[in-house]
């Protein structure tokens, strides 16, 4: 199947393109949308993240669930929304603790392509969901493909920071090898965790193993 995805990432993951399942899941996005539901986000940033973390770029990885299933919040990577739109719960607390964490000023902007575009792999489990229907397209194949991204990143690359909030993050912690990678795990940001997410210091432990291994960290500030 032709897909359209950054090159490194289409090498990689070429063998995924042709399974059944691939097929059968962009059947069912088709399908939907021949019905007149709406799918976010758009077709064009379904591999958004991919685009602006190309596999030999990857530094870390924050793994989310499913995009945002609302008009105007979703966009390919996970927790960011477009600037301009108000910042959901979750990454509100997110950017509480970077502040904690590195002792910064978060300027209120929400898009997180910055972070992409420094190696930080955006990426959900789930790449599209059907407006207004959380985790709607959380059964279609989609933890397939991304489960062998996971592994495609822990076999190919050294040193990445694979940061799981949550218990469905965390449940892919079996995909990654511990010996030559750093899992970071945390509770999920959302309040509905009550607070336990904060005082992870995942940001700045992140950037000293970075650091250690001779690479630059990453400018969390936005």
């Amino acid at each position: 199947m032709e897909v359209r995805i950054e090159k490194s990432w289409k090498e990689a993951l070429a063998a995924e393109f042709e399974k059944p399942y691939f097929a059968a899941l962009a059947d069912c996005i088709h399908r939907e949308k021949r019905e007149g539901k709406v799918i976010f986000p758009p077709g064009r940033d379904i591999f958004r993240a991919f685009d602006l973390t190309p596999l030999d770029k990857v530094k870390a990885v924050i793994l989310g669930q499913d995009p945002y299933h609302e008009k105007g919040q979703a966009m390919g990577l996970s927790f960011s929304v477009p600037d301009g739109v108000p910042a959901p719960p979750s990454l509100k607390n997110i950017f509480k603790e970077i502040e904690s964490d590195l002792g910064v000023r978060m300027s209120g902007r929400t898009n997180l392509e910055k972070w992409a575009t420094q190696g930080v792999l955006l990426l959900n489990s789930i790449l599209t969901v059907r407006e207004g229907a959380a985790a709607s397209h959380s059964r279609i194949g989609w933890d397939i493909f991304t489960d062998e991204v996971i592994r495609t990143i822990s076999e190919k690359r050294d040193g990445v920071v694979f940061m799981l909030w949550g218990n469905f993050a965390r449940s892919k912690k079996a995909l990654i090898d511990g010996r030559k990678h750093l899992i970071l795990e945390a509770a999920h940001p959302s309040p509905l965790a009550r607070g336990a997410f904060f005082g992870c210091r995942h940001f700045s432990a992140a950037n000293s193993y970075l650091e250690s291994r001779g690479l630059s960290g990453i400018d969390w500030t936005l």
